[in-house]
């Protein structure tokens, strides 16, 4: 299916999870026009989740796992552009220009450029062995640094900081996560999760530092230590800097589309520029279940937003929004969450952390409006569906983890 009179490509800036996920919702929806994939990266486009887990795991291959064959972007008649970036956008001449000084145009563009690591900008920065986990060539980097005995500094208690440590424990490192704030993934999830966690981490020799300010790296041709704003120095070899990302706007930016600590973009993913989408890490957005403002960094988010533009470019009927979710191995303990916490949530749990398995519930207004599921998921699916019903929770019902959690739900709440 395609329009006449249309020659220009379907042009997707950015080959990760989501901009391949475009390409491919565009053939199944039947579009039978051009397609052009262009990443700035050489490789095949790869999963990029295995990079802090699987890859950096003793006697893991170093290759990464592409997200299709080769054979499967030639079957489809996908076009791919590899290693080489897009300079700028020309939204006049709706087109865009190359690294090279070539000009391509479009008949819609689609912005899939992610996110990138933030920068750790504290004096001596730059110096070797100072990392940042987010390509693959990062992650191969990283791996061969880690040995038996490194002394490993991890700044920051996210979830790439915490399964890098979970790794470098693993190998027999010495390792030590620096966190400014007072528990880990107090960004993403609740105290008792994160006790819980510190616990595993600490039950296999991980060491944490909490209200760790790093104000300075310092070493002579390479890193040695990490100094702390209470004027504390702690001795590494290799530094990760797990701070979180940045959304990589600055195409959409420079191009004058509204951005706000991401792209900002409307349900079916169009951009201030009708003829302009973006997808995945990028996007900023109204949330679907709870009508707030956020960027969701993860794949979940990233593929549902592709089948989004998909849907719109094809003109086919949109699918019902999926209620997001997420996930995280550390020390073989797997993390899983439905739904988008608020601080402000009401917490309850589910079961008894010290037995290694239990879940925790958030109320907001009577609602269910998240879950995290922890080495187990008898709780995750019946939350996603109570989630998307708009459902009230029973609170004494939710905390007796005899009671299935969808015996727990009152009168869903009429939708306004």
């Amino acid at each position: 299916m395609v329009e006449p009179g249309i020659t220009e490509p379907v042009v997707i800036v950015g080959a990760g999870h989501a901009g391949v996920a475009v390409a491919a919702a565009l053939r199944t929806r039947g579009w039978n026009g051009r397609i052009l994939l262009i990443e700035a990266e050489k490789e095949i486009p790869y999963e990029r989740p295995p990079l802090s887990k699987d890859l950096l795991k003793p006697g893991a291959p170093e290759q990464a796992s592409p997200l299709r064959t080769e054979k499967f972007y030639v079957d489809k008649g996908i076009e791919r552009l590899a290693g080489l970036s897009v300079d700028s956008i020309d939204r006049e001449g709706r087109a865009i220009l190359l690294a090279d000084g070539s000009r391509q145009g479009y008949y819609r563009l689609v912005i899939a450029t992610g996110s990138r690591a933030r920068p750790l900008s504290v004096p001596g920065a730059q110096l070797p062995g100072v990392l940042a986990l987010r390509t693959h060539d990062d992650a191969v980097e990283l791996k061969r640094s880690l040995m038996p005995g490194t002394r490993v500094a991890i700044i920051g208690a996210g979830y790439i900081g915490l399964e890098v440590a979970a790794a470098a424990a693993k190998i027999g490192c010495d390792t030590t996560v620096l966190e400014f704030q007072d528990r880990v993934m107090s960004r993403v999830t609740s105290a008792p999760v994160s006790r819980f966690f510190e616990r595993l981490h600490q039950g296999n020799g991980v060491r944490f530092v909490f209200g760790a300010a790093v104000t300075a790296v310092e070493g002579s041709g390479r890193v040695e230590r990490l100094l702390t704003a209470d004027g504390s120095s702690y001795r590494a070899d290799v530094v990760i800097a797990g701070i979180g990302v940045l959304p990589a706007q600055d195409l959409a930016e420079a191009a004058g589309l509204e951005c706000r600590d991401g792209i900002l973009v409307d349900d079916a993913c169009r951009t201030s520029d009708p003829l302009i989408y973006a997808a995945g890490d990028v996007t900023r957005f109204t949330g679907s279940f709870d009508g707030t403002s956020q960027r969701l960094e993860c794949i979940q988010n990233a593929l549902a937003q592709a089948e989004r533009v998909a849907e719109d470019i094809t003109g086919s009927p949109a699918r019902s929004p999926e209620v997001p979710w997420f996930w995280t191995v550390q020390h073989g303990v797997r993390l899983q969450t439905a739904g988008v916490r608020h601080p402000e949530d009401e917490v309850i749990v589910r079961g008894t952390p010290a037995e290694g398995k239990f879940s925790v519930v958030y109320l907001r207004d009577g609602r269910l409006a998240a879950v995290d599921t922890i080495a187990g998921l008898a709780d995750f699916r019946p939350a996603k569906k109570i989630i998307a019903s708009g459902a009230q929770i029973d609170p004494a019902a939710a905390a007796d983890p005899a009671i299935p959690l969808a015996d727990a739900v009152r009168a869903p709440i009429p939708v306004r």
